[in-house]
């Protein structure tokens, strides 16, 4: 059952179930005040007939059949011993086939009579309301007699018929308003859940596009809201997943790809190894190749091992202080023995002196990688390495007059295995790792790189790293 229907069905039963219960008792209770303000009535009424009877000047039956005419009760009056004596006109009916009170009723009244013969008795029948009085108190108590004023009850309960009439008019009239106003209700509040369920049930089937339109500012605007959110959320991680997936089968071909051309060298130069009428020469300048491969794949894989430390090992960096010089001593004679077998002017600047707070092997191979590609892409002019102190950093360059790069390269520069020139990075013998390696350290040490860079003007690349014994406040 939808939930529209069960919605209305609930909003009816309490509502009918609420209308009938205060019309039911609205009844009762009017009911019960009508019988009350009746015996009131009556008492005072019969009261006053009693005093009209006993001062009336032309006599009893004169008086009584005057006030019979004239009121809506039945008027009789009894004799001390249970007797019919008067009955007044319209009140014939009454015990026509029996003039005699009950027993017991006559002795009630005589003991009233007797004990307080100031007070009204009262008596209901089945289908009556008395009022007795004492007529004719004397000293005498032969001489007394009974006034009886009587009134049918459907008379007294006759508005009771038309305000239940009205009651209950009002009631079905009621149950019908409520039956409209709960069917719109019921679709007002069902209309936002049906709403969220079919959005979220085409998001749970992968339909991250779903948007839901609700103008509202209750808790369903706040919840369809939400759920936007989360396909947002959902349909942002899907293109993330789509692009890992991407990513990671490009990587999967590029690894292939490098290891397979290092082993089929290896494999071709063992195979010429093997010839027997081989040159001493050829065969040195065959291994050597062989050699060159071999280390080509053990750069592969310490490079990779690197990037798979940087993704899983929360303590891939361990940062302590120590001076940048320290660190420069370790390569300037290194490259610059490869600068000058190119014909570059290698330089190195900065205080020796400056205490950084960094892991120094990590920046030591980021500096390893930056400064040979910059070596490597710069044919002539030179290449420089620099450092200098901003506040409570050091910003570190390598800055060469190479070939540049372009634009649209630059974005993805620190993709694993992304290159250039692809056939040029494989000829000198890239693994097309170093640059991620780079990327995968200094993220480790929160610092951002930047590059500028353009064709045929060379290239500068960026970072800081803390200065000092401890992490700076941010």
């Amino acid at each position: 059952m939808r939930i529209q229907y069960k919605l209305s069905i609930t909003f009816i039963l309490l509502l009918v179930f609420g209308v009938t219960a205060i019309s039911s008792y609205s009844i009762v209770f009017i009911r019960g005040y009508l019988m009350s303000e009746a015996e009131l009535n009556m008492e005072a009424d019969a009261a006053q007939i009693r005093i009209s009877l006993e001062n009336s000047s032309p006599g009893l039956h004169e008086m009584l059949g005057y006030i019979g005419r004239e009121t809506v009760y039945n008027i009789r009056i009894w004799s001390r011993d249970g007797m019919l004596t008067e009955t007044a006109p319209g009140s014939e009916y009454l015990n026509e086939t029996n003039p005699n009170l009950q027993p017991e009723i006559a002795a009630l009244l005589a003991q009233m009579a007797s004990e307080n013969p100031s007070e009204p008795v009262y008596r209901r029948s089945s289908d009556r309301f008395f009022v007795y009085y004492l007529l004719n108190d004397k000293p005498e108590p032969a001489e007394y007699s009974f006034l009886e004023v009587s009134r049918l009850k459907s008379e007294i309960y006759r508005p009771v018929h038309t305000i239940r009439w009205i009651i209950y008019s009002g009631m079905f009239i009621s149950i019908a308003i409520i039956l409209f106003v709960s069917f719109i209700f019921s679709q007002y509040l069902a209309q936002p859940i049906l709403a969220l369920t079919r959005a979220s049930m085409k998001i749970a089937d992968g339909d991250t596009t779903q948007i839901i339109s609700l103008n509202r500012t209750d808790e369903f605007g706040t919840l369809a809201q939400s759920i936007n959110k989360m396909a947002a959320r959902l349909q942002e991680d899907n293109k993330q997943l789509v692009r890992s997936s991407e990513r990671q089968k490009q990587f999967y071909a590029d690894i292939s790809h490098e290891i397979r051309n290092p082993l089929h060298t290896i494999s071709g130069t063992l195979e010429i190894l093997q010839l027997d009428n081989l040159s001493q020469e050829k065969r040195n300048k065959f291994m050597k190749s062989a050699h060159n491969q071999v280390e080509r794949l053990n750069r592969l894989f310490q490079d990779l091992m690197t990037l798979q430390k940087s993704d899983l090992d929360s303590n891939f960096i361990q940062p302590k202080p120590f001076l940048i010089g320290d660190l420069a001593d370790g390569f300037i004679q290194i490259y610059q023995q490869m600068a000058q077998s190119k014909g570059l002017d290698f330089q190195v600047t900065g205080n020796e002196n400056i205490l950084v707070y960094a892991d120094k092997d990590r920046i030591a191979q980021v500096l390893d990688n930056l400064v040979s590609n910059a070596i490597k892409y710069t044919p002539e002019g030179a290449v420089q390495v620099s450092w200098t102190t901003s506040g409570q950093y050091v910003e570190i360059s390598v800055s060469d007059s190479g070939i540049g790069i372009q634009k649209e390269h630059i974005p993805n520069l620190f993709d694993r295995f992304y290159r250039t020139d692809k056939a040029r990075s494989r000829d000198s013998g890239g693994t097309g790792l170093g640059l991620a390696v780079v990327k995968s350290i200094l993220d480790a040490h929160q610092s951002v790189i930047e590059i500028d860079s353009s064709p045929g003007t060379g290239t500068s690349i960026r970072f800081t790293l803390p200065a000092g014994k401890g992490i700076p406040q941010q």
